[in-house]
């Protein structure tokens, strides 16, 4: 009977990962959507291994005896999804670390480490409380409009602790890159996160400035990991139209999250429920 929960939790996440369609209609919409199809279906996955974990290798469940197959996935994958974590909390904490090795220096009114390379990089780096990290070439290249266009938008990172938030959701895609539409869905969140964060500068700066800024960063090409940062180039090349075009489109206004956007994710915890039935 275990098996049979974990056969069936296996295929509703296949099918609604299957399921993604180009994505459409506003921020909110899309994030929406995407965060839903990316992070419910590992849910899913991870409540039902959790259920079956709680109930044990033995007992019976619905008149059927249970069996010691079931439990030892379930075993296995949870220890595959701790390990994963383990392992990027590790990488991230040398990246902070990495960050924290650099000279703390004046940039405008703010504080924030400097790289010592000519690229041009600047990026927010750490968990909940990140850092703020330029690099020698951006400060030295760009102008004091163009650098504080990049600063509000790094600001607006730190105001929506991305480095946080994507720190788990980048946990998920490394422990269920064998679903389908993985790295799109994954993308797509990257892209609607510039766009937030790109929405917010803009309500400081001069949108066209902050463009101009970003043509200049992201042809540069990536410096560090995405790892616990968030950078004004990480969404790569291939988003940079889309952003120029929300830049110079009249301001979207981009909502904080609500709860009820979260209800559907309720439905993630339905297998600890069969746990009443165990015996």
């Amino acid at each position: 009977m275990h098996l049979m929960m974990i056969l069936n939790a296996l295929a509703v996440a296949w099918w609604l990962r299957s399921a993604r369609n180009q994505p459409q209609g506003n921020w909110s919409l899309r994030w929406q959507r995407s965060l839903f199809l990316f992070l419910f279906p590992p849910l899913l996955i991870f409540m039902t291994a959790i259920a079956v974990l709680f109930m044990g290798p033995q007992g019976q469940m619905g008149g059927m005896y249970t069996g010691s197959i079931s439990y030892l996935l379930a075993l296995i994958y949870l220890a595959f999804f701790a390990i994963s974590c383990i392992k990027l909390a590790f990488q991230g904490w040398q990246s902070v670390e990495s960050a924290r090795n650099c000279p703390l220096v004046s940039v405008g009114d703010r504080r924030a480490r400097l790289l010592q390379t000519g690229a041009l990089f600047a990026g927010q780096i750490g968990f909940w409380q990140p850092e703020l990290v330029v690099s020698q070439g951006l400060v030295q290249t760009l102008s004091p409009a163009h650098l504080e266009s990049v600063l509000a938008h790094e600001q607006g990172h730190h105001h929506y602790r991305d480095t946080f938030w994507f720190f788990w959701l980048g946990w998920v895609r490394s422990c269920t890159a064998w679903l389908p539409n993985t790295e799109p869905l994954w993308e797509e969140l990257l892209a609607l996160r510039e766009l937030r964060a790109d929405g917010y500068a803009a309500l400081q700066v001069d949108p066209l400035v902050l463009a101009e800024s970003l043509l200049l960063v992201v042809s540069s090409g990536p410096v560090l990991s995405e790892i616990c940062c968030a950078a004004l180039g990480s969404s790569g090349a291939d988003r940079l139209e889309q952003r120029v075009e929300a830049l110079l489109a009249p301001p979207e206004p981009t909502p904080e999250a609500q709860l009820q956007s979260w209800h559907g994710f309720l439905l993630a915890f339905l297998p600890l429920l069969t746990v009443i039935f165990h015996s």
